[in-house]
């Protein structure tokens, strides 16, 4: 039977029948690559088929968790380590995925976790465990790529915990194509599903990204696997955050935060403390309450506005996303009566932190104003509100967990909107403000 040949997208994983220069279904450019259907014969096999069941007859589904001494990763894992999950990690270049599954693969006892890299010698590992691992160093590393020969040991071994480092690496003789095609990733993903279903070992599978940050491959691949995490952190800050992308065990929110030392990965365990600077009392600083997951955390907020040089104002941020600053610029523009068109305006989440909290809009907003008037907020305070597009201060979620938070790091002036006045049910020694509006948030906090 000759082979089909057909088209599929490496960004979304589409198929087409025809190349096209554009995907018809995420809009990407050049994505479409050309692939080939294999023919196989089916051959009868005398393992007994498996039968439908009722849901109220399945009893063993409490499966206990695989807990390791890193609470930072057991966080994002909803708890620790499911057998039989198949957990793919991705991230930049030099981010640490490789660092930090190697501490945790020295965790395990002997014979019970198994390092396979198909990027790096046994040499190159054993030297970087020796800086990282100290004397842990109880696991078995393998440098291998043919993925025939890898499943070949772990059937004919009880591995717990096992490493792919990476899947871009690994190739399979059953499917056509180079390490890191389509068809490789996609076949070799399926074939360490199957083999960690069937036996309840854990596999981890270190990615590779592109240069938009995603993860390489068919987006099959994160269909497949059960739990996704991404690596993040900038290049100039030591501190690291995995985030969860997917997990069918557990919750999509949670982030562990490690620091990068010399010896390897380090988890924080009071982030707020790294992320708020020594001296607040500057203008265009703000401190603002944030929930990251299930935690709450204290975020110093730096704005800056000056004069333009240029006939386009600049809008640079870090760590904030860019369209809400737009939008918390033209609210102030309309409401307050501010004229930012002809000003640079830089916004900086201190620390290299990402914040997607929407609670932070008002710390940012009287961060620019702030700095536009030359005027310092208040020492101590802290400030937390969603700003609407008619300038009023929206309620947000999980007040109490923050309130908590900024009350034992010393804060005792929280501006709160007043929707949110109603939630508050416990006691705290706190002096609070509560807002209904941008304007009424800038006569009592910094016209006052």
């Amino acid at each position: 039977m000759k082979n089909k040949i057909y088209y599929v997208c490496t960004h979304c994983g589409a198929h087409s029948a025809k190349w096209l220069g554009r995907c018809p279904n995420c809009g990407e450019w050049n994505s479409l690559v050309e692939e080939k259907t294999t023919s196989s014969q089916s051959s009868k096999s005398n393992t007994q088929l498996e039968k439908p069941v009722l849901l109220s007859e399945i009893t063993n589904f409490d499966i206990q968790r695989i807990s390791v001494p890193i609470d930072e990763f057991n966080r994002v894992l909803g708890g620790g380590i499911v057998p039989g999950s198949v957990i793919l990690i991705g991230g930049d270049p030099g981010i640490g995925k490789s660092t930090l599954l190697l501490q945790v693969s020295g965790l395990f006892q002997p014979k019970e976790c198994l390092y396979i890299s198909g990027e790096e010698s046994k040499e190159q590992i054993a030297l970087r465990a020796k800086r990282v691992l100290n004397k842990n160093q109880n696991f078995e590393i393998l440098a291998e790529t043919n993925l025939d020969q890898v499943l070949s040991i772990l059937e004919n071994s009880e591995y717990k915990f096992v490493v792919i480092d990476s899947i871009q690496s690994i190739y399979s003789t059953d499917a056509d194509g180079i390490p890191g095609s389509l068809v490789q990733i996609r076949e070799s993903t399926q074939k360490l599903t199957e083999f960690a279903k069937r036996t309840g070992t854990a596999v981890f599978l270190i990615g590779h990204v592109t240069k938009e940050g995603f993860i390489a491959g068919p987006k099959v691949l994160e269909h497949i696997v059960d739990v996704v995490l991404q690596f993040e952190g900038e290049k100039n800050y030591a501190y690291r955050i995995l985030r969860t992308l997917k997990n069918r065990f557990g919750s999509t929110n949670e982030i562990g935060i490690f620091e990068m030392v010399e010896s390897g990965l380090k988890e924080v365990k009071n982030p707020s403390e790294i992320f708020l600077a020594d001296n607040f009392s500057s203008p265009g600083v703000s401190i603002s309450a944030v929930i990251e997951g299930s935690r709450p955390m204290l975020i110093e907020v730096q704005g800056l506005v000056t004069s333009s040089g240029y006939s386009y104002p600049q809008r640079t941020t870090n760590g904030f996303d860019m369209k809400r600053l737009q939008l918390i610029l033209a609210v102030l523009e309309k409401r307050l009566n501010l004229t930012f068109s002809n000003k640079d305006v830089f916004v900086n989440i201190a620390g290299g932190f990402r914040i997607d909290d929407t609670a932070l809009d008002l710390a940012v907003a009287l961060s620019l104003i702030s700095s536009n008037s030359d005027m310092i907020l208040p020492d101590k305070t802290l400030i937390i509100g969603e700003v609407g597009l008619t300038g009023e201060v929206r309620s947000i979620s999980h007040i109490e967990p923050r309130l908590i938070e900024s009350e034992k790091l010393g804060f005792n002036h929280i501006v709160l909107p007043k929707a949110s006045q109603n939630k508050l049910t416990k006691n705290f020694k706190l002096k609070y403000t509560f807002v209904e509006s941008l304007l009424d948030a800038f006569l009592k906090i910094i016209k006052r």
